[in-house]
């Protein structure tokens, strides 16, 4: 009789296979783990944006892990074409550094697909003068700085128009130009330049309309500032968001990243770190 030594293989059998499949099952759990940490991993496009800026996103960085156990890798770019570039090839997951109206331009320009996936913050710009203390004073025939790329050029414009010095065509939707401006009651004289040139060329003008950074870094105090860039329409074209591949614009964990930078910490941070108001909180305006 062999039934003890085939009830003995049965069992030896039943064990390799009881093994086999407790070895499959852990290591099946591994690589799920893995593949979700990897998943969990995000990469997002930043351009330098000082102190400030750092701590800002050090603290969205600490938000998306404590609660959404996602890690934020930053990128860190020192030309304005490379995060959209990096983001459409797939070298980076996020970027966030730039306006609606710089995004259209792109896009348009280099057959895009970026969108925003969440509004971040805007940064009002400033008309400002070492000659004149307030609009009213610039007299007929002033020179006007204003920076002669697309978007910031455009941006400019609006601003002499909210402050009343001009009127603007707006009807075709389009970026505006020079040649968008209906009305120019003072008859100003519209200097396009550099808007790294901006600030360096305040002196030399009756007024200057100049970006945020390049103020801070030419140190133009707050004082010499006539007239601050208005949050109202004419500004959703200029609020910076976090932005994704069109492909990916409902992906849950670039959602959350967004969901970790869109919080009241967030918004306080802000302010507390831009106390003059050189970037305000975008995701709750009412525009």
């Amino acid at each position: 009789m062999n039934r003890p030594r085939n009830r003995k293989l049965v069992l030896s059998f039943a064990i390799v296979v009881v093994l086999i499949l407790l070895i499959s099952f852990f290591a099946l759990r591994q690589r799920i783990r893995t593949n979700q940490a990897t998943d969990k991993v995000v990469k997002i496009g930043l351009m330098p944006g000082g102190k400030q800026e750092d701590i800002i996103w050090k603290q969205v960085q600490k938000n998306a892990k404590e609660q959404e156990g996602i890690t934020l890798k930053f990128v860190n770019f020192t030309d304005g074409d490379q995060p959209n570039k990096a983001l459409a090839s797939h070298e980076v997951d996020l970027n966030a550094f730039q306006h609606y109206a710089y995004l259209k331009s792109w896009n348009k320009a280099n057959n895009g697909n970026i969108v925003s996936i969440g509004d971040t913050i805007v940064t009002p710009i400033h008309l400002y003068s070492t000659k004149y203390k307030n609009v009213a004073e610039l007299p007929d025939q002033s020179t006007i700085a204003i920076p002669n790329d697309v978007t910031n050029e455009s941006r400019a414009l609006y601003v002499l128009k909210n402050a009343g010095l001009i009127g603007l065509d707006t009807s075709k939707g389009a970026l505006a130009t020079v040649k968008s401006i209906q009305s120019n009651p003072k008859h100003l004289i519209i200097k396009e330049i550099d808007a790294a040139q901006t600030a360096r060329a305040l002196d030399s003008v009756a007024a200057s309309v100049i970006n945020y950074n390049f103020a801070i870094s030419a140190k133009i105090s707050e004082k010499y500032s006539i007239f601050t860039e208005p949050l109202n329409a004419d500004s959703a074209q200029w609020i910076n968001f976090i932005a994704a591949n069109k492909a990916d614009k409902n992906n849950k964990v670039y959602k959350a990243v967004v969901k970790a930078y869109q919080q009241e910490n967030i918004a306080k941070l802000i302010k507390k770190e831009y106390p003059d108001g050189g970037e305000v909180p975008a995701w709750n305006l009412n525009l």
